[in-house]
């Protein structure tokens, strides 16, 4: 008898690593094919084809990805796209012409993650922003140069005097801790997933790499209470669809909205679990219209923490990895200094509890390698 024939995929993700809107899109009972920099062994249990794009810098190349997406097997399918794609809405643009696109168009993008224009409407929405320029003139306080369109943190760095040059700007520095809040919106109206406590994971050179994000973070009282409007505004203004993040600093009661990132990000792995319906099911409806009357409240909290290499490190195959981690190398492979290895996840009462709990588990992970290669 000839045995059956397995069933394609049915939409596709992209992003810097694909692994969280891969397994987003399985709970959600889709089949995924995956397009990312890394092609993780998790990531190619989940998503068939699982697609792996070179890159020297850790950015996505948008020749590499036209031509990834271009597939016959691909061609025409939905597409999801995640962080690293923001930076380019003209290869947005140009993806659309082939793919139905779940999330954001192009020009909204454009809108979103041009600096300018972004601290402008939110002047005119009264919502506090850092002062942003194309140039630092040296004047007092302290000052950022960040990337256009850039995401994880490790292109921002401290501005100095002169130009920003072509496609980076320079954004005043305000104090506070990293909050996200995660929400869908429908071009007019939002509701919000949940709040989660962000952190960095420092090097001389990213002073402000992306660490983590645990949630959910119960927000102050007049949070709650101011929350929904503003997220309410902020989708109508700039017309969002779908699964955005907006990042603020915080500090007492005073807060600063940094950026707002037009697609699903890193948040997906603290979320997307019971008694949450499929974030990805969302999304996708978000897109077309429909929004949920309200979400349920996860109850107990969970961290997902990148851990980096301190040094070039070598994963040899075999190895066994444990239940509380994902983006596993696929192996055998050489991750380079200061690029990312797994992440590590933990559990807790609190955001805090459960970031400590990862914390650990990233410990263990450390020694126990550092043990193998006695």
């Amino acid at each position: 008898m000839a045995k059956p024939v397995a069933e394609g995929p049915d939409i596709v993700v992209a992003a810097l690593s694909a692994r969280a809107l891969a397994a987003a899109a399985r709970r959600a009972g889709r089949r995924p094919a995956a397009v990312d920099l890394f092609a993780d062994r998790d990531t190619a249990q989940i998503a068939d084809p699982c697609l792996r794009l070179d890159s020297d810098t850790l950015r996505l190349d948008p020749a590499a990805l036209r031509d990834a997406l271009a597939r016959p097997d691909l061609r025409d399918l939905p597409l999801v796209y995640g962080a690293g794609v923001e930076d380019d809405p003209t290869l947005l643009a140009r993806l659309a012409e082939d793919h139905p696109l779940m999330g954001n168009r192009a020009e909204v993008v454009a809108r979103v993650k041009d600096p300018f224009r972004f601290a402008a409407t939110l002047d005119r929405l009264g919502v506090p922003t850092p002062p942003v320029a194309s140039a630092w003139d040296g004047s007092s306080g302290d000052h950022l140069r960040k990337r256009i369109g850039g995401s994880g943190g490790a292109h921002i760095t401290p501005a100095t005097a002169g130009d920003a040059g072509p496609g980076w700007y320079v954004q005043r520095r305000v104090a506070g801790h990293a909050v996200s809040v995660l929400f869908l919106a429908d071009g007019a109206r939002a509701v919000i997933v949940g709040l989660s406590r962000q952190w960095t994971a420092p090097t001389p050179e990213s002073p402000y790499r992306y660490g983590g994000a645990a949630g959910p973070w119960r927000c102050p009282e007049r949070w709650t209470r101011i929350l929904p409007a503003l997220i309410d505004g902020l989708a109508a203004a700039f017309e969002l669809v779908g699964l955005n993040s907006a990042d603020f600093l915080v500090i007492g009661p005073d807060f600063h909205l940094l950026e707002i990132n037009p697609r699903p990000g890193a948040t997906l792995d603290v979320f997307d679990r019971p008694p949450m319906p499929p974030l990805l099911g969302l999304h996708l409806d978000a897109c077309a219209g429909r929004l949920p009357e309200r979400l349920p409240k996860l109850l107990e909290c969970r961290a997902a923490l990148v851990l980096y290499a301190d040094a070039a490190t070598r994963i040899e195959a075999g190895r066994r990895w444990p239940a509380w981690t994902a983006d596993r190398p696929a192996a055998p492979t050489v991750i380079g200094r200061d690029e990312p290895v797994c992440t590590v996840f933990g559990e807790g009462p609190s955001a805090t509890a459960a970031r400590r709990h990862a914390e650990r588990r990233q410990r263990d992970l450390t020694a126990n390698a550092a043990m193998e290669m006695q």
